[in-house]
Formats: structure tokens, sequence, C-alpha cells
């Protein structure tokens, strides 16, 4: 059956033609197809857009310029193949409004990567004397100065995470790739964490 609605005395039915309906009729029939109540429709893509929002506001995630750091530029005094100094640069770069600069010179504060350690040691064995879990442990030494070392920020300190790994012989290649995976979450979890302590950072000289 045709849907049908009353426009000035008469039904309208979905096969009539528009252009036949005097003006005052063809308002009212758009009048009221505009009041007719319509879905609320959420699209595939928004509600990617609308959860992923909510995952980042809840784990902490912060936006470009959203870290205040108290020092204008940086320079980051590393071995050229660290991956936890081009890590921190990244984060710096896109989570604050401080500089990474080339050069110490350049630089408000310097922060010094004195050593960068990965350990591993045994947690369990089997009852036939094979490794069960090991204990990984990942280390940064480092200490902020001046751009002339003169004065000392944050003296020679040390962020320490562990994380225990099961290991199963027969899962050899797996474990290895999950083991590298840990080591690469608490090198992020160092970095958020030394970007934490530089925000609270106090510059104050030596009189």
């Amino acid at each position: 059956m045709m849907n049908a609605k009353a426009i000035g005395g008469r039904k309208l039915f979905c096969g009539d033609a528009i252009e036949k309906l005097p003006r005052r009729s063809i308002a009212a029939l758009c009048c009221g197809l505009c009041s007719y109540p319509r879905p609320f429709i959420i699209h595939h893509s928004s509600f990617i857009i609308l959860t992923a929002a909510l995952l980042l506001s809840g784990c902490g995630f912060q936006l470009r310029g959203a870290a205040t750091l108290p020092f204008e530029s940086v320079y980051v005094e590393a071995p050229l193949t660290s991956q936890f100094a081009n890590q921190l640069k990244r984060m710096v770069t896109t989570g604050s409004q401080t500089r990474v600069v080339d050069r110490p010179a350049d630089a408000q504060v310097l922060l010094h990567i004195l050593n960068e350690t990965r350990e591993k040691q045994v947690l369990s064995l089997s009852g036939g004397g094979r490794v069960r879990e090991f204990l990984l442990r990942y280390r940064i030494f480092y200490r902020v100065t001046d751009n002339k070392s003169a004065n000392e920020y944050i003296g020679a300190s040390e962020i320490v995470l562990q994380r225990d790994f099961s290991f199963n012989d027969n899962e050899a290649l797996a474990k290895e790739a999950e083991e590298a995976l840990l080591y690469r979450d608490m090198q992020n979890d160092a970095a958020n964490q030394l970007v934490r302590r530089l925000q609270t950072m106090k510059l104050v000289t030596k009189s």
C-alpha cells in the first residue's frame, strides 16, 4: 500500500506529481516531511573516532603541547644508536612546546643519558632443571645540567623497570619476540617517566 498524506483536503500519494500541486500544498508537504522523526545513525568511522578518544583519555594519553617542560630547548647527549634517546626526543618534540636541538650550545639544558642497560636473570626452574621464568630488568641512568654543565638541575639518577617473563624451550622463537616486545614496552615506560620528572624540575642556578 502506498503511503498517503492529506494536503489541501485531498490525499497525496507517493506517485502523485509534485508539480501539479499548489505552492501552499508543496510547502505544507515539505514541512510535514521534515517534521517526521528521523533515526539517529552513528556511522562506522564516527564510532571508531569516538572509541579511540575515550580510550586515549582513559589511559592518560596527551596530545601535542599538553606537557609543560620548564625549559625552551634541550640537547640529549647519548650514543647515536640509543633507541631510548630517540624515543625520548620524539616524545618531547610531539608532546610539548620544547625544542630538541642538535648542538649543546643551542640548548637551555643538557640531558645526559649516562647509561642504558638490560638485565635478564632466572626467576624459576622446572622440576627437570629447565628455566620456566625470567626476570627482565631495564635501567636508565641520567642527569640534567645547563648547557655548560656548570649547574646541575638533576643529579645522577636512575629509572628501573622490570617484567616477569615465562619461558618455554618449545616456543623459543615466539618467546624471543615476546622478550623484545617487553623491553620495548619498558623503554617506552622509562621515557614517559623521565618526561614526567623533567616537568617537575626546577631551574635553580648556583650563586
